[in-house]
């Protein structure tokens, strides 16, 4: 059996088999336009294939340069999509929050205008002094003192701190405490400051009351807000 003769080219190989006419053809088209490795004298055999691979191996980093900044490309897309959606959900956030802020301050704003206004007005809309003294009052009679004594923006917080504090007994008292009246006033005296009345007349503890939240807390919303807090005012 005759020996394979092995015929190399510059950066490839061809294997022919003795006997084989097309493979002979092949080789011979190949020799044609390819500088075989046989044709390179031996001693620059070495740096021939050396610079064959070398040229494959920068293709293929170049090849690999590409992917790799295609890649980076894409990531950088991607984070800077991400970034914008976040920057947008918290400029909403913050543009809410903002709005709720402005909303509560312009109420409270609106709250402390209105207990000035009252206060210029000598606190009441109507004065304790003007309604007729009597010997007993029902919770009904009561009642309509206070909305003819609080603003109609206030009333509703006032009547709520009422209805928890005594239920509008003006002669409530604490068994334990001996805190006294609509307001459960601690000690009960200190309503003398605005009526020696105070423990039978309820307008005169209705202007006391009036006068504590206003001075205390800024109008009886804002102290129906801190007793619904703490359960006492």
């Amino acid at each position: 059996m005759a020996a394979a003769t092995t015929v190399t080219a510059v950066g490839s190989v061809v294997g022919i088999a003795s006997g084989s006419t097309a493979q002979t053809n092949d080789a011979e088209a190949t020799a044609a336009d390819t500088t075989l490795l046989a044709d390179i004298p031996a001693g620059q055999q070495a740096q021939v294939q050396t610079a064959s691979l070398t040229q494959q191996a920068d293709a293929q980093a170049i090849a690999a340069d590409v992917s790799a900044k295609k890649d980076a490309e894409e990531a950088a897309r991607k984070a800077a999509a991400e970034t914008a959606i976040a920057k947008k959900e918290l400029a909403e956030k913050t543009a809410k929050e903002a709005a709720e802020k402005a909303a509560k301050e312009a109420k409270e704003a609106k709250e402390r205008a209105e207990a000035k206004t009252a206060a210029s007005r000598g606190t009441d809309v109507r004065d304790s002094s003007s309604f007729p003294v009597q010997s007993s009052y029902t919770v009904a009679q009561i009642q309509a003192m206070a909305r003819q004594m609080v603003s109609g923006s206030q009333l509703q917080c006032f009547s709520n701190i009422v209805d928890h504090e005594s239920s509008w007994n003006y002669r409530a008292v604490n068994a334990s405490s001996g805190a006294y009246g609509l307001f459960q006033a601690l000690p009960g005296s200190k309503m003398s400051s605005v009526g020696a009345d105070w423990q039978t007349n309820p307008a005169t503890q209705i202007k006391w009351g009036l006068n504590y939240m206003n001075t205390s807390y800024g109008s009886p919303c804002q102290a129906w807000t801190f007793w619904q807090a703490n359960h006492w005012y």
